[in-house]
């Protein structure tokens, strides 16, 4: 079971890097965004989820 979370964590964040890097935020910000993401697996998703650059598909 813990297996199977920590491989949903990981696509989930790499989702999450994927949409940040996709954005037309600075490289800065984009950087910053996914230290974060990177540094804090579960709760920098749970943060940018809510406050983070979206990428807009269109």
């Amino acid at each position: 079971m813990e297996f199977i979370l920590g491989v949903i964590i990981f696509v989930l964040d790499v989702w999450a890097i994927a949409s940040v890097i996709n954005t037309k935020e600075t490289t800065g910000t984009k950087v910053l965004w996914i230290a974060l993401i990177a540094i804090l697996p579960v709760l920098g998703l749970i943060i940018w989820y809510f406050a983070g650059p979206k990428a807009k598909y269109s």
